[in-house]
């Protein structure tokens, strides 16, 4: 008796600590998905290096009182998923958001964003969000404008003195 409970306080600590440690964390509601549908889901999400399980609400509520996200357990109430993001704090509600689009059973109830408790609202704003190398790329088009725009200036003056040289 006491080794299942030592394996059901493992467990409680396995979840707690993916709160702890992933960049984003999504709490979604499967019922209704068929089994072709969860297996689409699990390998988008996988391919993006997305941890995905189901774990009892029990669990997961004692979970999510060890990491001290209390607010979180009202959403771990039915058919409940996790999806744990470690790389990337966009990817999971992206995914999850663009699935649920599709697939109108999907819903998506909450989530952690860095440390912090999350609204429905928060998630889908999140998954708005370009991934990193979006985010890059724009950032690197930012900081190339005036670079670009001085070569142009510079450009236009030298032809405009050939023109006048001639």
């Amino acid at each position: 008796m006491s080794g299942i409970i030592e394996q059901k306080k493992q467990l409680v600590e396995e979840i707690a600590e993916k709160f702890r440690t992933s960049q984003t964390s999504v709490v979604v509601d499967y019922r209704g998905l068929d089994v072709a549908e969860v297996t689409e889901l699990r390998k988008q999400l996988r391919e993006a290096g997305i941890d995905f399980k189901v774990y009892k609400n029990t669990m997961a509520r004692r979970a999510v009182e060890a990491a001290e996200l209390t607010e979180l357990s009202e959403t771990l109430v039915g058919p409940t998923a996790l999806a744990f993001s470690n790389d990337d704090v966009v990817a999971p509600a992206r995914i999850l958001n663009d699935f649920a689009k599709k697939n109108e059973a999907l819903e998506i109830k909450g989530g952690v964003i860095e440390g912090k408790v999350a609204t429905l609202d928060q998630i889908k704003e999140l998954a708005d969000l370009p991934n990193y190398e979006g985010m890059v790329s724009m950032l690197l088009s930012v900081l190339q404008a005036p670079v670009r725009n001085f070569a142009y200036a510079t450009k236009a003056i030298a032809e405009q003195k050939e023109e006048q040289g001639a």
